[in-house]
C-alpha cells in the first residue's frame, strides 16, 4: 500500500534564518562540526544549534547520485553555513525516517539552474514526504540504516584493501617524495609515448567514419576500469588507427571535479577494439625502463597525487592538466625486478579489490533497492 503525502514544510521546520556562512580564512578553529551542502565542511570555535537536527542541500548537493546522500542527519553542537536547509523534524515524523526520505530523494522535478543546480527553500517545502504511522516510520528507518550500515562497512574494506597495496609500495620504494633511495627519475615523456584522444561532436564533411567503443571519463577509476557501460563513437578509421587501445596501456583522466585529477588505470584487452576520448590520455609505456602495472600503482601514491595536484590548473570545485604538465611528471626508476616484485603483490591485490568492489556493487544495489520499496510502502 501507498503511504499518504504532506509537503516538507507540513512535516518540519526550516531553521533556515539561523544560519550563518563563514569563509574558511575567516573560520577560527574550535571544537564544533562547521556544516555545508555535502556533510561536515571543517571545525569551528562555535555553534549555532544545538539539537538532533536533519541537513538538507540546498545549492552544490550531490543531487541525482545514488551513492552520495543529498541529507544528513546532526546531533548536538554545530554550525550551519548557507549551502544547506536546517530542518526540524515535528513530532508527526521520526528524524531517522526523515534523514532516510531525503537522503536520495529525487529532486529533479524541485532544482533550478544550469551548470550548479539550487533547491529552493520554496521548491523544497512542496516535496511531498510519505508518512505513514511513527511504529512504521522506525520500523523502516531501523532497516535501512542496518543496510546504509553493511553498504558502508564493505566501501571501508575496500578502502583498505586500495591501501594494503600502498602501503607495500611505500615499504619497497619508500617514501618517493624524500626519495631516501635515490632513486633515478625520469619525465613521462621520456619513458612513454603520450596521446590525447578522439573529440565528440567532430564533423568529417562526408568521410567514410567506422562506430568504434570508446573510454569515457566515468569509465576510468581510481585504479581500476568501470566497464559496466561502454558506449560508441564514430571516428575515421585513421584515428582508430592511431588511438586503438594495446595491452597494458595506461589511461587516465585530465581532470574535472578534484576526484578526476589523473586518476588512472592499465588497459588489460578488455574489449577487442577500443580507443579513448580527448579528455582521457594515453599513456603507453617503455618497458625497458617502466612497467605498466607498477606505474598503475604510482598514479595512487601521495606522491603522483601531490603533482597532479600542485601542477594542475584550477577554478571553483574544477582541477584539469594538459599534455605538458602530465608529459613533465617525474617517474621515479627502480630497477626492473624490483617493478616485478610490486607487480606480483598488485596482481593478489587486484583479485581480493575485484571481489570487494563486487560485494560493494552489491550491497549498494540492495541499499537502493531497499529504499524503492520502503517509500512505497511494500517493506
Amino acid at each position: 500500500m501507498r503511504f499518504p503525502t504532506l509537503p516538507l514544510d507540513r512535516v518540519c521546520d526550516f531553521l533556515d534564518h539561523h544560519r550563518v556562512p563563514v569563509k574558511e580564512s575567516e573560520r577560527k578553529p574550535g571544537p564544533y562540526p562547521y556544516y555545508g551542502a555535502n556533510g561536515q565542511q571543517g571545525w569551528i570555535d562555535g555553534f549555532i544549534f544545538d539539537e538532533p537536527l536533519v541537513l538538507l542541500a540546498e545549492d552544490g548537493g550531490h543531487f541525482g547520485s545514488q551513492t552520495r546522500p543529498i541529507a544528513y542527519k546532526i546531533v548536538d553542537k554545530s554550525w550551519v553555513n548557507n549551502h544547506a536547509h536546517v530542518l526540524r523534524p515535528k513530532p508527526n515524523i521520526d528524524i531517522d525516517y526523515l534523514h532516510r526520505v531525503l537522503s536520495f530523494y529525487d529532486v529533479s522535478k524541485f532544482v533550478t539552474g544550469t551548470t550548479r543546480l539550487k533547491l529552493t527553500k520554496a521548491k523544497a517545502a512542496d516535496m511531498p514526504i510519505p508518512l505513514p504511522p511513527l511504529v512504521e516510520q522506525q520500523r523502516i528507518a531501523g532497516i535501512l540504516g542496518r543496510a546504509d550500515r553493511l553498504r558502508r562497512l564493505r566501501r571501508y574494506a575496500l578502502e583498505l584493501s586500495e591501501g594494503y597495496l600502498q602501503a607495500v609500495f611505500l615499504e619497497m620504494f619508500g617514501d618517493t617524495i624524500l626519495n631516501p633511495r635515490d632513486w633515478n627519475f625520469k619525465e613521462l615523456d621520456e619513458v612513454a609515448d603520450i596521446a590525447s584522444g578522439v573529440t565528440k561532436g567532430q564533423r568529417f564533411n562526408g568521410k567514410k567514419t567506422v562506430l568504434v567503443p570508446y573510454l569515457r571519463v566515468a569509465n576510468v577509476q581510481d585504479g581500476y576500469l568501470d566497464l559496466s557501460e561502454i558506449k560508441s563513437i564514430e571516428a575515421l578509421p585513421t584515428a582508430v588507427e592511431k588511438l586503438r587501445l594495446k595491452y597494458g596501456d595506461i589511461v587516465m583522466t585530465e581532470g574535472g571535479d578534484f576526484d578526476k585529477l589523473g586518476r588512472g588505470a592499465i588497459w588489460e584487452g578488455q574489449l577487442k577494439e577500443c580507443i579513448h576520448q580527448n579528455h582521457i590520455f594515453r599513456v603507453r609505456l617503455n618497458r625497458n625502463y617502466v612497467l605498466p602495472n607498477y606505474f598503475a600503482i604510482l598514479l595512487l601514491t601521495r606522491y603522483t597525487k601531490s603533482y597532479f595536484l600542485r601542477a594542475s590548473k584550477q577554478t571553483t570545485n574544477l582541477a584539469t592538466i594538459n599534455m605538458t604538465q602530465l608529459k613533465a611528471y617525474q617517474v621515479p626508476v627502480p630497477p626492473i625486478k624490483l617493478q616485478q616484485q610490486v607487480v606480483e603483490v598488485s596482481r593478489q591485490n587486484k583479485r581480493l579489490r575485484s571481489q570487494q568492489r563486487e560485494a560493494l556493487r552489491q550491497a549498494e544495489h540492495l541499499f537502493q533497492a531497499l529504499l524503492q520499496r520502503a517509500f512505497r510502502g511494500e517493506l
